[in-house]
């Protein structure tokens, strides 16, 4: 509990009558040193696309046009690669129910030859 400002005291000046003791005349002490504390947040979003927009002359039109689009291409850079993602999977279930149909169906013929195939592979290694 280091942190608790420490209590007030009183003391009892020579005349009798009773004082807090911070109004009392100030002595001659040493200060200690005083701690400062910082707080350092992050830093704010890059505008680099401004800046350059800004320095090279171009003018307010593609500043507002990297402000507006910038967030706008990464929207839609997202959501392709989310239909990329949604459509890979897809194939990897359908071609994993395909060979799992065939196998099935195949019968033993799909099985001497799918063992045939697998003895062929390991000799190549």
């Amino acid at each position: 509990m280091n942190s608790l400002p420490e209590p007030v005291r009183v003391v009892q000046l020579p005349d009798g009558t009773y004082t807090y003791a911070d109004r009392l005349p100030a002595l001659h002490t040493t200060a200690a040193p005083q701690v400062i504390h910082q707080h350092i947040h992050q830093a704010p979003p890059d505008r680099t696309v401004q800046r350059i927009a800004l320095g090279s002359g171009v003018g307010a039109g593609a500043v507002a046009a990297g402000v507006y689009f910038g967030p706008l291409l990464v929207g839609a850079l997202t959501a392709i690669a989310a239909n990329l993602a949604l459509l890979a999977f897809l194939a990897a279930v359908l071609s994993w129910g395909v060979v799992t149909v065939v196998r099935s169906i195949g019968g033993t013929d799909g099985t001497n030859a799918a063992k045939t195939l697998a003895r062929a592979r390991k000799r190549r290694r």
